[in-house]
């Protein structure tokens, strides 16, 4: 195939994970994944800044689409429920993708330069869910809490969903920590003095 043709993006990616799964990221070079996508590392570098992008690449895309789900939300939302809104929307994406998902988790999972990035990510995720609950007229610190909670009920169910090859449905997970979240802060709300 030559670089000209069309998906280099994708190929590259695809080469690139069935690389990590096969030798390990840490011993998959970039002419490696080039060679097995058949382009050249020039076209590698245009789409992605280094190897580790090619598994966080699509972070831009999932930021987008949770600040649209937030912006989406009804007026009538909460903060919680316009983040739990996002995070539908970005499971659907996850679920759509299973197996890629667990691959590439797998390949993050092995690897702590690549779990630091994913942290890195996560944090970036969470500042924008909260700039789009501040645009909603949501105040500072509510909106921070709510998109760092929205980020720990992320973290707590995608890695049950893994765990658990996938089952029950990741949506479903979501909306079960959510729901734990809400009872135990009602539930303190009741206890507090």
């Amino acid at each position: 195939m030559g670089r000209w043709e069309p998906n280099a993006r994708g190929r590259l990616e695809q080469a690139a994970l069935e690389l990590y799964v096969e030798r390990g990221y840490e011993q998959t070079t970039v002419a490696e994944i080039t060679a097995r996508a058949g382009l050249t590392e020039r076209t590698f570098f245009r789409h992605f800044a280094d190897k580790r992008e090619v598994l966080f690449g699509g972070t831009g895309t999932l930021a987008e689409l949770c600040v649209n789900a937030v912006a989406a939300a009804p007026a009538t939302a909460t903060a919680l429920e316009a983040t739990a809104a996002a995070l539908d929307a970005a499971a659907g994406v996850f679920e759509e993708r299973g197996d890629l998902v667990l691959q590439r988790q797998g390949v993050i999972d092995a690897n702590a330069e690549l779990r630091e990035r994913e942290l890195i990510k996560l944090a970036s995720l969470s500042e924008s869910l909260a700039d789009a609950l501040r645009e909603r007229g949501v105040d500072e610190l509510a909106a921070r809490l709510a998109a760092e909670a929205a980020i720990a009920v992320l973290k707590v169910a995608f890695r049950r969903w893994v765990d658990g090859d996938r089952r029950p449905r990741l949506r479903q997970l979501l909306d079960e920590c959510f729901e734990v979240l809400r009872t135990e802060s009602a539930r303190g709300a009741v206890s507090a003095p």
